[in-house]
């Protein structure tokens, strides 16, 4: 395809495909853990501990796959990434089912578990950037601007279809485990379209798309174009490192920080919450039911925000963090002191309408403070800062909730009381030059 032209209809729906089943299919498999970690007598930390591997494997994997997309190919590097996903979902499906039904034991079921959920960490994070990378090598800024507004919708819409289909998706033979089979059954149909409908590509100019963060639940990643491209679309001859502790953004990577692993620890521990406090420990099928109900009110909240609030409202990035971490604060004191479903549902949904605002606060407000070309540099350390919160913290999270449920929401409480206090003190809304 050259320049300027729209992508056809029937590729896009391809792109918007490969995003949005890894995204329903993560939220998916988290509203079903808690019920199956019960079912398997795990420690609910172990199950964390799990993600917390794959979120690893997607920090250090994912940079390397974003600077492969023009080398490798970008319907390659999609191909990999869909491979990762569906298999990693399969083969996990698999290990569950076969300890669910007795056949390995539950210690084994996880360490297996573990391994195959590697998969998608090391090799699902290269669709991302494929995707980004593909669509601006072949539109120019306007219509690349369409394309990746439809792509950030793919990735939001996911984040509400998977808990919405959850438990609708326990079926026999496998049970609890029939989520996570269903969904490595569609991804293998997205590959099979992949493979069949799109061309290899051949782009006529270079881009390159940045990393994309870990995707978790009620957390939409905006995708983006790397800015260091010039008008002739030729990426920059030497790539562009920047100082974590560039003074220009380095307070707004601080409130990402923050605000980052609060809202890590709330995803980490609200499926084992809701199990716990509505007493569905002996009733898998429920707990699906209800986990999946409250993060999707949680992932429409975080819709609702981006999407809404912010562009209507046209609110400026330091507004947006200070006003969403307290809205988080508050969703999460009523999370706290709630015992039942209505509760738990309405201080989650205040939580992620609040982290619905503070993360493109954080993101804008960091994007700002530099010039075009120094866009991807800052773009990744986003993106990097964004996983990192997923690595260890769900399961810290976690292991407090069950030594002392109050001191999970003391921590994220005072996390986010300090960033509204420092916030309002160092953030600062004025732009710098974007330009030389």
């Amino acid at each position: 395809m050259g320049k300027g032209n729209a992508i056809p209809a029937d590729r896009v729906t391809i792109l918007f495909l490969v995003m949005l089943v890894a995204a329903a299919g993560n939220t998916a498999m988290q509203s079903a853990l808690p019920a199956i970690a019960s079912q398997l007598k795990i420690a609910d930390v172990w199950v964390s501990l799990a993600f917390s591997w794959s979120a690893l494997l997607w920090v250090l994997t994912a940079p390397k796959w974003a600077r492969q997309s023009d080398k490798r190919g970008r319907k390659l590097l999609m191909t990999v990434g869909v491979i990762g996903f569906a298999a990693s979902m399969g083969l996990c499906g698999l290990v569950l089912w076969l300890g669910l039904e007795g056949y390995i034991a539950p210690a084994v079921t996880f360490i297996v578990f573990a391994i195959f959920r590697s998969l998608y960490g090391g090799f699902g994070s290269a669709a991302p950037p494929a995707v980004q990378a593909y669509i601006a090598a072949r539109t120019e800024r306007e219509e690349r601007a369409k394309a990746l507004s439809l792509l950030a919708s793919s990735f939001g819409l996911g984040t509400v279809i998977g808990p919405a289909l959850a438990h609708f998706l326990i079926f026999e033979p496998f049970g609890l485990a029939g989520p996570l089979v269903v969904f490595a059954s569609f991804g293998v149909l997205v590959l099979i379209a992949l493979k069949l409908r799109l061309p290899n590509d051949t782009p006529r100019f270079a881009a390159r798309g940045v990393v994309t963060s870990y995707p978790s639940a009620a957390s939409v990643n905006r995708p983006e174009v790397e800015e260091g491209v010039e008008e002739d679309n030729a990426l920059p001859r030497e790539e562009v490192r920047l100082r974590w502790r560039d003074e220009r953004f380095a307070s707004w990577l601080m409130a990402g920080l923050i605000g980052g692993h609060a809202q890590a620890i709330m995803l980490g521990v609200v499926g084992f919450l809701i199990r716990d406090r509505l007493g569905l420990h002996d009733l898998p099928k429920e707990t699906v039911e209800a986990t999946g109900s409250v993060m999707f009110v949680g992932a429409m909240a975080t819709l609702l925000a981006q999407w809404g609030l912010i562009p209507i409202l046209s609110i400026g990035p330091r507004a947006s963090v200070l006003w969403g971490a307290f809205l988080a604060l508050l969703g999460i004191v009523l999370v706290g002191v709630s015992y039942d479903f209505y509760g738990i549902t309405l201080g989650f949904a205040l939580a992620s309408l609040g982290f619905g605002l503070y993360r493109p606060g954080f993101t804008t407000g960091a994007s700002l403070a530099v010039r075009r070309f120094e866009q991807g540099d800052v773009a990744g350390k986003i993106a990097s800062l964004s996983g990192s919160a997923y690595i260890f913290t769900p399961a810290i999270g976690v292991a407090l909730f069950n030594w002392w449920e109050p001191a999970t929401f003391i921590l994220m409480s005072a996390a986010l009381l300090y960033l509204i206090i420092w916030g309002r003190r160092v953030l600062d809304d004025a732009p710098q030059p974007l330009e030389n």
